[in-house]
């Protein structure tokens, strides 16, 4: 059966939205043409959806995200985080490995695989991680992890803390042309620190992460980087310093890529209301200087992908307040309204802009064959609303976690319909 999508806004060659008809056939967009023009390809062997004008855009890649199965699964499941990432919009999400059994063995890695293939909702791929249970001290096999469908290396949750074993890791995956996707955090300057150095700390006797516990890493990193010849990846960017490193980086020629979360490009320190742990995560927000640096990293190209670090937790968990409950907040539903209201809708960034770092831009940055909207192309589409308009509900999330902090923020541009492989998976 062939889909025809009528009526939909698609970006332009020069980011201006063009009326057009899609259709859909096996799986892969067959044709994008004028209105009009396939009309009588509808039959009773299509299935016809009319967008009504409402964008229709290449289907969002979340290249960090957490599902906590296996182990969590109180706080999400693979299922019900795929059906939370498809009704954002996300057609491919890549999931972390710090499960319980951590991800770090090739049976773990088909176990995500085959959940992710009954779920029948997005594409899931499963990172591997890159230390036995992530405690830092014996390598895992990354040839058996790659031959097994994980798509990359990382001990996300904590930072790799032994250069050697990070510069050895590097050495490994570089011969395997696989990335390591890195979480920067050296452990000495962030224990029993629940938010970061700043006003906000102090104000409440809460020790403080300081910017530099991330930058540390970033800047060790990048060196080794620049001796093993990896692709290396910097999770959750979050500080001015870290910036500064990668651009320059960058700018020499070594392969370093990054991303960066909604919540450190809209939020700082400043906007935390008190101890409510839904504004606990990890990076932590931090000053406005460093949100101004981010924001401006991703208009250069410094930072390459949005992605959401989507962390769900239970009610009880984030009970426990500020300084004991675990660090982390919810993404997928929220993501593409926060940033379609805070950047698009005001004028500071071009529709085109931020649907290019959900998309192709991580479909660059990892090598998949999505990310476009063009004939050949899989069918992985989102429509979008862009004029609709509606307060944040947790309670209406399809993920298992209610940990937000943008409970009732008015935002415009929701998801109404996400599509994978040609079927409608999530639709309002």
């Amino acid at each position: 059966m062939k889909l025809i999508i009528k009526n939909a806004n698609i970006l332009g060659a020069e980011g201006e939205l063009e009326l057009k008809t899609i259709v859909v056939g096996d799986g892969v967009i067959e044709s994008i043409s004028n209105p009009g023009v396939n009309d009588a390809l509808e039959g009773a062997d299509t299935k016809v959806i009319d967008a009504g004008g409402k964008l229709v855009a290449p289907g969002f890649i979340d290249m960090h995200v957490h599902l906590r199965e296996p182990g969590f699964e109180y706080k999400e499941t693979i299922e019900t985080g795929a059906r939370s990432a498809a009704k954002g919009g996300f057609t491919t999400i890549a999931c972390m490995p710090n499960t319980r059994p951590v991800t770090d063995n090739p049976d773990t890695v088909k176990l995500v695989l085959d959940r992710a293939k009954e779920a029948d909702l997005v594409n899931v791929l499963p990172y591997a991680a890159i230390t036995k249970s992530e405690l830092g001290r014996e390598l895992t096999d990354f040839v058996a992890l790659k031959e097994s469908g994980a798509i990359g290396f990382t001990d996300d949750g904590v930072g790799v803390q032994s250069a050697q074993m990070m510069k050895d890791a590097m050495k490994w995956a570089a011969e395997l042309g696989m990335p390591v996707i890195a979480h920067c955090e050296d452990n000495t300057l962030v224990e029993g620190a629940p938010v970061a150095e700043g006003e906000f700390a102090k104000k409440h006797g809460l020790k403080g992460i300081p910017n530099e516990s991330e930058a540390i890493h970033v800047g060790r990193d990048i060196l080794l980087a620049e001796a093993t010849g990896v692709h290396y990846h910097v999770c959750h960017v979050s500080t001015e310093q870290s910036i500064r490193l990668i651009r320059q980086a960058k700018e020499i020629g070594i392969k370093v890529t990054s991303e960066v979360c909604p919540h450190h490009l809209i939020l700082s320190e400043e906007d935390i209301p008190g101890l409510d742990a839904n504004w606990k995560m990890n990076p932590p927000l931090r000053s406005r200087r460093d949100v101004e640096a981010c924001i401006q990293a991703v208009e250069d190209g410094t930072i390459d992908i949005i992605v959401t670090d989507h962390a769900p937790h239970s009610e009880e968990e984030k009970a426990k307040g500020m300084q004991l409950a675990p660090f982390g907040i919810v993404g997928f539903e929220t993501a593409f309204p926060l940033l379609y209201t805070k950047f698009v809708a005001t004028g500071k960034w071009t529709l085109a802009k931020l649907i290019q770092r959900m998309t192709s831009d991580p479909a660059r940055v990892f090598g998949l064959k999505a990310g476009k909207l063009e004939p050949g192309a899989p069918a992985d589409l989102t429509i979008v609303d862009l004029e609709a308009e509606r307060a944040v509900d947790p309670s209406t999330f399809a993920s298992k976690g209610r940990n937000t902090p943008f409970t009732d923020w008015k935002l415009q541009g929701w998801p109404v319909a996400t599509i994978v492989s040609g079927k409608v998976v999530w639709s309002e």
